[in-house]
């Protein structure tokens, strides 16, 4: 068997008895080292100099071209010959389809702009749509959830978000489904878009609202291709999965009926691929809804638009009474996709309670009663437009303001105390060294730590990203959200390892906290920002926490499943060799499950970059507020522009640096094989 020894005592593992050999340093952390002590002995003396710090308010000649190509692009988009045959006509037929939801569930372009479904319609419709995919339980949650809406005052608000999400979701399995079906059936086109999915996904999703709506315009149109870039990459991943994983002598069985490529996929791959499909509509599905929100940006309308108003005005209980409607429509949405995959399950025909026979005949009888409340929703205007006496938003907003006020004044030595000390203790110091260190030292120092991790070839691409975020003009911006994003993602870490290692040794845990990640994963982004909002007020320190908990379920279920993939074997020997519980943590598992702890740290600080630019709405600086501000003035288009591309690279950078420590195996200190008994 094999174990990891790291002591310099004589370690009893029952079967041997050796000696581990004395430690030695490595190559790596030598470099890291050496790299670490050249940065702090050069801030020591250099701090302060060669800072390129920009004011807020000053351009670089780039963010200039950039801007006057901004004012090019609007002035020539009627003539160009590309907007008028390709980006024009794209742009109309998304609208088309966008106009269409929005006019069914929300509001029509004529009359009393009434929708053609109105709230009572709408409210049967859907939930006969969620018994009819999944079962009687979802059709309750989801007809609970849309009244809700109504009596929160917010019904117009949530169908347009509806609307908008069921646009995104359609354009992305039309295009999703038959590339993930391509990418599962041949290898070369797996091997072409597989770097492409990863891009879109490493891509913060803020980054490309400025492009599309140079391109498309502000509006739904926008907002629905930015949600598709976004939500495209799990179904075509999920359904290429579904096509690859069929059993070997299952294809053989049906290769040797004589069947044709186009035959097996009809009648093998896509049948038993079934539910991973559908998995990954559930996916796209949760992604949509988080992208729309943010696409509130770039003018989309719905709940979004709310939560930005309310933002930004600090008003906590608006916000806080548009996060709920929020989250409601997410688990309505990730409980009815998730029926409809167990439903799609090998069997589940058996498991039912009731005859198909028997639910057809439900179905029909339901529908009937479903297309009666539809037709009295387009024919009274009581059913048409959710009642205004039954409006208990205000009281909702009211009574979140009240607790909201109440928390900041009885509670306001912790919280303040708590944020001062944390900003001034570890924060400012922090951001301090990165900002005020010569950007020359401080980029030799960071490629040096590249090349430790990874080699010549990282150190290039880590050198390139450094360069291009120097010639962006942002180099001290970035600096702010780097400091920012290392903070957040060492306290995720943190949890990560207390949480996933608590989940990865009981079963129980895992099992109660599972559910809670899962919830913590469905939210859209804006929602984290309101509850700490009320107790923080707008500062970065709030946009760090939000970050924090944004972050964490990920990183906690990536180490929970390192630890519990561990050997039994070596658990047991570890055991009987008389470690205590903490020396088994700290001397086996941890060390063991090195590589989840560098993935969980890489998707960390991927979903902590995610919320950069949803911090700057509360006050946080750095390139967050550089896009935000980009949106909000023209004259700031290419300076918001140019931090979105910061961003960018200073992703790839983060991500390509935790990949080479992911990617890094485990050294195997003692190796030694066991005798027989």
């Amino acid at each position: 068997m094999s174990t990891l020894v790291r002591d310099r005592a004589p370690v009893q593992t029952g079967l041997v008895s050796v000696r581990a050999p004395r430690k030695r340093l490595s190559r790596r952390t030598l470099i890291l080292g050496g790299a670490g002590v050249v940065w702090l002995i050069g801030f020591l003396f250099l701090h302060g100099t060669a800072t390129l710090t920009l004011p807020a308010s000053e351009l670089t000649d780039l963010h200039r071209s950039l801007n006057q190509f901004n004012a090019w692009v609007a002035s020539n988009r009627a003539d160009n010959p590309v907007f008028q045959y390709v980006f024009t006509p794209l742009r109309a037929a998304v609208d088309a389809v966008a106009n269409l939801f929005i006019g069914i569930f929300a509001a029509s372009s004529t009359g009393l702009r009434l929708p053609e479904i109105g709230w009572l319609g709408t409210v049967a419709l859907l939930s006969w749509i969620a018994f009819a995919v999944g079962n009687a339980r979802v059709a309750l949650l989801t007809a609970a959830a849309f009244v809700f809406f109504g009596l929160q005052g917010l019904f117009v608000e949530a169908a347009y978000t509806f609307a908008l999400v069921i646009t995104a979701v359609l354009f992305t399995l039309l295009i999703g489904i038959p590339l993930g079906v391509l990418a599962g059936v041949y290898g070369r086109v797996a091997k072409v878009i597989t770097p492409v999915l990863d891009f879109m996904q490493t891509l913060p999703t803020f980054v490309y609202l400025a492009p599309l709506a140079l391109i498309f315009l502000i509006g739904p149109a926008s907002a629905v291709i930015a949600t598709v870039i976004y939500a495209a990459p799990p179904v075509i991943r999920l359904t290429a999965h579904g096509i690859r994983c069929i059993p070997e002598n299952t294809r053989e069985a049906s290769d040797s009926l004589g069947t044709t490529g186009w035959q097996r996929l009809l009648t093998l791959q896509l049948p038993l691929a079934r539910r991973t499909i559908v998995m990954g509509i559930n996916q796209t599905t949760m992604a949509a809804l988080s992208m729309v929100t943010i696409a509130a940006l770039i003018a989309a309308p719905g709940l979004g638009q709310v939560v930005i108003r309310a933002l930004q005005s600090l008003d906590v209980g608006t916000a806080v009474n548009a996060g709920l409607s929020i989250v409601l429509l997410a688990i309505v949405l990730d409980r009815v996709t998730t029926a409809a995959s167990r439903r799609a399950e090998p069997g589940a025909n058996r498991k039912r309670r009731i005859s198909r026979r028997t639910r057809y005949i439900l179905l029909a009888a339901t529908l009937l009663v479903v297309l009666a409340m539809v037709q009295l929703s387009r024919t009274m205007l009581w059913a048409a437009a959710f009642p205004k006496d039954l409006n208990i938003g205000p009281a909702i907003v009211s009574g979140v303001s009240s607790a909201s006020e109440w928390l900041q004044t009885n509670l306001f030595l912790f919280t303040v105390s708590f944020r001062e000390a944390v900003t001034n203790g570890i924060l400012n110091p922090f951001q301090s060294l990165l900002t005020e260190t010569p950007f020359y030292l401080l980029v030799a120092v960071i490629v040096l730590a590249a090349f430790a991790l990874g080699g010549w070839k990282l150190a290039a691409v880590t050198a390139t990203c450094l360069a291009v975020i120097i010639y962006l003009g942002l180099w001290s911006d970035s600096m702010v959200t780097l400091a920012g994003t290392l903070v957040a993602t060492a306290v995720v870490m943190v949890l990560g390892v207390i949480f996933g290692v608590a989940m990865g040794r009981s079963s129980k845990v895992d099992q109660l906290m599972r559910p809670m990640l899962d919830a913590g994963q469905t939210m859209p982004a804006f929602v984290y920002l309101v509850p700490f909002l009320g107790l923080f007020g707008a500062t970065r320190f709030t946009a760090i926490i939000a970050g924090i908990i944004y972050a964490a379920p990920v990183a906690i279920k990536i180490t929970a499943d390192g630890i519990a993939a561990i050997s039994p074997t070596v658990m047991e020997a570890a055991v009987s060799s008389g470690s205590t519980p903490w020396q088994v943590i700290t001397k086996v598992q941890l060390p063991m499950a090195r590589q989840s702890l560098a993935l969980a740290a890489n998707q960390g600080l991927i979903y902590v970059l995610a919320m950069v630019v949803v911090g700057a709405l509360v006050g946080a600086g750095g390139l967050g507020y550089d896009v935000v501000a980009g949106f909000v003035q023209s004259s700031l288009f290419g300076k918001g522009l140019a931090a979105g591309l910061a961003i960018v690279f200073l992703g790839i950078l983060l991500d390509r640096m935790t990949q080479a420590a992911a990617a890094n195996p485990v050294r195997k200190v003692l190796s030694a094989k066991s005798p027989a008994h």
